[in-house]
């Protein structure tokens, strides 16, 4: 592997020119984990490579890859409706809503504050539909409530329960809902967002910590195709694109060159990056989770203020820096 300095002097210099209060950059291979390095503080704390972020919308594909382990096991059908396991829901619809809607964003379901005061079970049983489900794709977040709950009603376990058996097949202790010793999120209530109130929500869509060397453990048992996390074969299916010809609604509309899979951000035909065979997912206080599987490559950026890119960040730029100094030659 080659390596280079564009990644991490750029991860530097976000954090010195105060885009990013602190950050921890991670690189992985198949093989582990092959950089790690934090920058700047968090207040008086300063960053260190082990410590834990909140994730954000990071949860999603760690909630997808829990819920297609049940999948494989013959627990649960994608084609199932949300009903069977709420069976309140969707009597306002005339449309059926299924797993596979609900974690490829095609659900239709009205999408509430991330930190809606009501909870996030009666928020679910009582939100409106946007458009029919399958039709059209709007990201949503609350839609993964409506997974939580099937996966739990089928396997007859809490879904942090499921995240833990996730995390254990890597050996990524320090990846769960627990919120001690976790970084901040700055800006939070000054765009709106009551943080503390997410934070009790222990949110399926939005409310994972984790540490950068767990999240590459994940990574590097992917690019593996071990079996670890899941199947090769539920893998693969995970990565289909399902929302290519119908509308994309904002905020992903079709000029962001993307779809949707399997709770995975497929980017196909970015205009930004310099490689576009990837997935991965980003959250809203600026994490980043790539892999790169033709170049046995996977990446991520933990840091700590709400949506960065209104302060000039742009991960495309880290994309490609990380590509250039890592991807083989």
């Amino acid at each position: 592997m080659t390596t280079g300095e564009k990644a991490l002097d750029l991860t530097r210099s976000l954090v010195t020119n105060t885009i990013l209060p602190s950050a921890v950059l991670g690189i992985a291979t198949s093989a582990g984990t092959v950089e790690l390095a934090a920058f700047g503080a968090s207040g008086s704390r300063t960053a260190h490579i082990g410590d834990r972020y909140p994730l954000f919308s990071i949860t999603k594909p760690l909630v997808g890859l829990a819920t297609m382990r049940a999948v494989e096991a013959g627990q649960l059908s994608l084609t199932a409706p949300l009903s069977d396991a709420l069976p309140e829901f969707g009597t306002n619809r005339t449309d059926i809503v299924t797993l596979e809607h609900l974690l490829t964003h095609r659900s239709g379901i009205s999408e509430p504050p991330l930190d809606t005061p009501n909870g996030l079970r009666p928020t679910l049983l009582t939100a409106g539909a946007d458009f029919a489900a399958g039709s059209m794709t709007r990201y949503s977040t609350l839609a993964f409530e409506g997974v939580a709950a099937m996966l739990e009603d089928a396997t007859g376990v809490p879904l942090a329960t499921s995240i833990d058996s996730l995390a254990s097949s890597v050996g990524a202790t320090g990846l769960n809902f627990d919120a001690d010793d976790t970084h901040p999120v700055f800006d939070a209530a000054e765009l709106g967002l009551d943080y503390p109130a997410l934070q009790k929500l222990k949110h399926p869509g939005a409310g994972l910590y984790s540490s950068a060397d767990d999240l590459l453990s994940v990574g590097s048992s992917l690019l593996r195709g071990d079996g670890a996390v899941v199947h090769p074969l539920t893998q693969t299916a995970m990565l289909r694109p399902y929302t290519v010809g119908i509308p994309k609604l904002a905020p992903y509309t079709e000029d962001r060159g993307q779809d949707w899979g399997l709770t995975w951000n497929l980017r196909h035909a970015a205009p930004g990056l310099l490689e576009r065979r990837v997935f991965g997912h980003g959250g809203w206080a600026g994490t980043e989770f790539w892999i790169y599987p033709d170049l046995d490559l996977c990446f991520v950026l933990l840091t700590n203020i709400a949506n960065p890119s209104r302060l000039g960040f742009n991960s495309d730029l880290l994309h490609n820096a990380v590509v250039t100094d890592y991807a083989p030659r």
